[in-house]
C-alpha cells in the first residue's frame, strides 16, 4: 500500500471511532500525538482505537490524544483534517424535518453542553494552576523543536566537515543555515507566547525582535551597554507576556475608532521600553545563572547529579513537571550551542528499554506481553518510549521503578564524564535514544562525545535489565502474568502496545497511567 493510502486509511479508521466528523471540535498534533477537541467524549470507542495497528495508545488530558508516533502523526493529521472537512461538506444542512448530524443523534447544543461538562470535569480532576502554566510554556517551545532538530543536525554536519577540512566552499553556507534560526529564535518565542497567552501573535514577535536587533548595542541600561540577544528566549518570553497584558489593557480603554492605531503603538512602545530598560538586563542575568549553574552542577557533582536526574526523569514525565525543563534546554542551546542536560535525561529511555527486555525474558509464556514488547522495542531504541511505558512497565508497577533505576545508572555514567571534563551535549531538544546521535556535541571532539553517550545507553540498558530481572516481579505477580494467554481488553494489547484499562499488581506500583500525563512533550522523548 502506498504511504499516502496507508496514512489516509489510518485517518479513516480513526474518524468513526471518535464519534465522526460532527464530534470533532478541533484538530492539532505534536511530535507524536493527534490531539482532538471533542464535543462528546462518550462517543469515543477507546478499546477499538487502541486495537488499531497504527495506534500506540491514547491519553486523555485537556484534549483527547491518540499516540501515532513521530513522522506518522505529521502525515496522518492532514489526511484526518481532510476527511473531517469532506464529511462536514457532505452532511445535510440542519432544518425542519432534516437531520442535524449524520454522525450523532443529539443536537449541536446537546453536544456542546455535554462536551463542556466533560471538559470541566477533566480539568477539575487532572489540572492544577501550576501544571496548566507549564503546559502553556511547553506549547510555546514544542512547535520550535522541528527547526531545532533540523538546524542542529546541519550544525553537526558542518562541524564534521570543518574538522575534516572537507568542502570548504560549502561549510559557510551550512553555518548560515544552522545559525539563522537560532539568531532569531527570540522572535518565534515571542510570537508563540503572545498566541498562547491570548494576545496578537505578531505584536509579541515584534516586541521580542527588539532583543535581537543589532541596534540595541547603542543603548546603555543599568550602567552597561546592551548586547544583541541579551536575555535570549527568557527575555523574549517575558517581553511577549507583557505585550499581551498591555494589549488587553488597551482593548478595554482605547475607543474602538482609534483601536487600530493606538493599541499596536502603545503595545510595542510600552512593552519595548520595559524590555530594553529592564527585561533584557534581568533575563540576561537569569540566563547566565542557568548556564553557570548547569556547568557547576555537572563539574562538581556530575555522577551524583546525573544519577538523580536520570532516575527521576520518568516520574517527572508522569507528573507533567518535565515541561519546566524545556526553556532551560533552549536557553543552554542558545548560550552554549548545546544542552548538557538532555543526554543525561535521555538515559531514562535506556532504562525503560532494558526493563522491557527483562520483562520479555521473565514472562516466556505470556505471548501477549512479549508481542507488545517486540513491536515497541524499535521505537523505544529510537527514543519513543510511550508504548513501553503504557504497554509494559507502568501497568505492571514494579518494572516502572526498576526502569528508573536503569535511567539513574545511565545518567550517572554520563554525568561522571562531565565531571571529569568530557562534556556531552545535544544541539537540539526532542529526540533521545539512538535518534540523539546526530545531534551530539561536546568539548572533546565528536568521537569522544559519541562514545560516552553510547556507553551511557549501554549502562542504562544493562542496569534496567538487571534491576527488572531480579527485582521487577514479586512471586505473585510473576505467577499471575507468566501464563499463556490471548490478548483481551483486560490484558496488555499485542496490536499496538497499549496499556490495559486496569492491570492488577501486587507490587504496589501504579495500575493505570495518569490521564494528565504527556510524555510526548518530553524533551528527552522518553
Amino acid at each position: 500500500m502506498a504511504t499516502e493510502d496507508k496514512n489516509r486509511a489510518t485517518a479513516a479508521a480513526i474518524l468513526p471511532l471518535v464519534g465522526g466528523a460532527a464530534n470533532v471540535a478541533s484538530i492539532a498534533h505534536c511530535m507524536t500525538r493527534l490531539r482532538l477537541g471533542l464535543h462528546d467524549r462518550s462517543l469515543v470507542d477507546d478499546e477499538a482505537l487502541k486495537a488499531l495497528p497504527a495506534v500506540m495508545g491514547v491519553v486523555e488530558d485537556d484534549t483527547y490524544q491518540i499516540v501515532l508516533g513521530p513522522g506518522t502523526v505529521a502525515r496522518v493529521t492532514p489526511e484526518f483534517e481532510q476527511l473531517v472537512e469532506e464529511a462536514r461538506e457532505a452532511a445535510p444542512a440542519p432544518g425542519p424535518g432534516g437531520p442535524a448530524s449524520v454522525s450523532v443523534s443529539v443536537s449541536a447544543d446537546d453536544l456542546a453542553a455535554q462536551g463542556a461538562a466533560i471538559k470541566a470535569q477533566q480539568k477539575a480532576k487532572n489540572a492544577t494552576p501550576f501544571k496548566l502554566f507549564l503546559r502553556k510554556i511547553a506549547n510555546i517551545f514544542v512547535p520550535l523543536i522541528p527547526a531545532l532538530i533540523g538546524c542542529g543536525i546541519i550544525a553537526g554536519l558542518n562541524g564534521l566537515l570543518v574538522n575534516l577540512q572537507w568542502l570548504p566552499a560549502v561549510t559557510p553556507a551550512l553555518a548560515a543555515m544552522a545559525s539563522g534560526f537560532m539568531a532569531l529564535i527570540a522572535v518565534f518565542v515571542g510570537y508563540n507566547t503572545a498566541k498562547e497567552f491570548g494576545g496578537t501573535p505578531i505584536l509579541g514577535g515584534a516586541v521580542a525582535a527588539i532583543i535581537v536587533f543589532p541596534g540595541v548595542a547603542n543603548i546603555d541600561a543599568f550602567g552597561q551597554t546592551l548586547s544583541p540577544g541579551q536575555g535570549g528566549v527568557l527575555g523574549a518570553l517575558g517581553a511577549a507576556v507583557l505585550a499581551v497584558y498591555v494589549e488587553k489593557w488597551c482593548r478595554r480603554w482605547v475607543p474602538e475608532a482609534l483601536d487600530v492605531l493606538v493599541t499596536p503603538t502603545l503595545t510595542v512602545l510600552i512593552s519595548g521600553l520595559v524590555t530594553i530598560f529592564g527585561l533584557m538586563f534581568v533575563a540576561g542575568e537569569i540566563s547566565s545563572a542557568i548556564g553557570t549553574f548547569a556547568d557547576w552542577l555537572l563539574s562538581n557533582g556530575g555522577a551524583g547529579a546525573g544519577f538523580v536526574l536520570g532516575g527521576l526523569f520518568l516520574p517527572l514525565v508522569m507528573l507533567g513537571l518535565h515541561q519546566a525543563l524545556i526553556p532551560i534546554h533552549t536557553t543552554l542551546i542558545e548560550q552554549q550551542g548545546y544542552t548538557v542536560l538532555l543526554p543525561i535525561l535521555a538515559m531514562a529511555g535506556a532504562g525503560q528499554v532494558g526493563a522491557a527486555m527483562a520483562v520479555y525474558f521473565r514472562l516466556p509464556r505470556n505471548e501477549s506481553i512479549r508481542r507488545t514488547i517486540k513491536s515497541a522495542l524499535p521505537a523505544g531504541l529510537l527514543g519513543v518510549g510511550e508504548p513501553l511505558i503504557y504497554g509494559v512497565s507502568l501497568p505492571l508497577g514494579r518494572p516502572f521503578i526498576t526502569a528508573c533505576v536503569g535511567g539513574a545508572f545511565g545518567g550517572g555514567f554520563v554525568g561522571l564524564f562531565n565531571q571529569l571534563g568530557d562534556t556531552v551535549g545535544s544541539t537540539a531538544i526532542g529526540p533521545s535514544g539512538w535518534a540523539l546521535f546526530p545531534l551530539l556535541d561536546g568539548n572533546h571532539g565528536l568521537g569522544s562525545t559519541i562514545a560516552i553517550y553510547a556507553g551511557g545507553l549501554l549502562v542504562g540498558y544493562v542496569a534496567g535489565f538487571l534491576a527488572t530481572y531480579f527485582f521487577g516481579f514479586s512471586k505473585d505477580l510473576l505467577t499471575e502474568f507468566n501464563v499463556s494467554q490471548e490478548p483481551a481488553p483486560s490484558t496488555i494489547a499485542a496490536t499496538g502496545g497499549t496499556p490495559p484499562s486496569a492491570t492488577p499488581s501486587s507490587s504496589g506500583g501504579p495500575d493505570t497511567p495518569d490521564p494528565g500525563t504527556d510524555p510526548a512533550k518530553s524533551p528527552a522523548g522518553v
